[in-house]
């Protein structure tokens, strides 16, 4: 049967399909550009977005299992309750969800809360699901980039604790696996959560110094205060992103994000080979 993908443009949902083609499934994307987008031969490619109810109905047509992925925006909950209900009205029991860590602890920032509403929508209406949890993307370091590389200063406000990044490559492949199974199984599986964490748990002050070895000169840490970072993400971004950003900055100076322990052995297990760290996305954004 066919594996629906959402959000397969995006850093995670590209490599989702990749996955999925490589391994012989039959796959569907919605997408809400045709034009600009590009996937393997023999991806079936829908033009739509998530509040398209006809698109999605017709997305979903023979479609067995969904990977429900959406983007952080203004009406990202009511995107999820949407193709959530269209997907029950289509007979779609078989979820990945993906989700973040530790959605049920820091509901001050927007999005974690509209994650743990969608994974509690997911538990009531009875979806087999698997709920995935990633911790902050080693992938989004491409946004500060100039910054570290320009001025010398890791100016992410990650705190003391330590936040165990995860590279999008991981997270893909663990949804990919998870589709696949969901997929095969005779029924429909329970629900399920596995958090989605990388190797090293690091704090800003670990990774300026990883910055520091892949340039061969100083990087400093910016330091814990989020207001520099607000303002700076202020001038590229929606002004309620950037605040939601530096709400998600906070949690990470006052909890971190520490992987649970089996959580690597759990994701080496599965993947069957070491996790990708952070030094490696380093150098690549270096030129290394």
């Amino acid at each position: 049967m066919t594996i629906l993908v959402t959000g397969a443009t995006g850093r995670v949902g590209r490599h989702v399909v990749d996955q999925l083609v490589a391994r012989n499934a039959d796959v569907r994307v919605l997408t809400r550009d045709v034009g600009r987008a590009t996937f393997p031969g023999g991806v079936d490619v829908v033009q739509g977005d998530l509040l398209d109810i006809d698109a999605l109905r017709g997305a979903m047509t023979g479609v067995r299992t969904l990977f429900l992925l959406n983007a952080v925006t203004g009406d990202e909950f009511t995107q999820a309750l949407i193709t959530l209900n269209i997907a029950r009205e289509a007979g779609i029991t078989r979820v990945v969800y993906l989700s973040v860590f530790e959605a049920d602890r820091a509901v001050n920032v927007p999005h974690f809360a509209v994650k743990f509403g969608a994974e509690r929508m997911l538990a009531a209406m009875g979806f087999g699901a698997t709920i995935l949890r990633p911790t902050y993307f080693i992938d989004n370091e491409a946004m500060v980039k100039d910054v570290i590389l320009d001025h010398g200063v890791y100016p992410m406000p990650i705190g003391s604790k330590g936040v165990a990044m995860v590279d999008a490559r991981d997270i893909a492949e663990v949804a990919a696996l998870e589709l696949l199974r969901r997929d095969a199984a005779p029924e429909t599986l329970p629900l399920e959560t596995i958090n989605l964490v990388g190797p090293d748990t690091l704090t800003g002050a670990d990774v300026a110094a990883i910055w520091s070895e892949v340039l061969a000169r100083p990087v400093v840490y910016g330091g814990d205060d989020p207001s520099g970072f607000e303002a700076n993400m202020a001038r590229v971004l929606p002004r309620w992103t950037a605040y939601e950003m530096r709400l998600m900055a906070e949690r990470y100076v006052s909890d971190g994000m520490i992987p649970q322990d089996g959580d690597r052995e759990r994701l080496t297990t599965l993947l069957g080979r070491p996790l990708h760290g952070y030094r490696e996305t380093a150098a690549r954004l270096a030129g290394r």
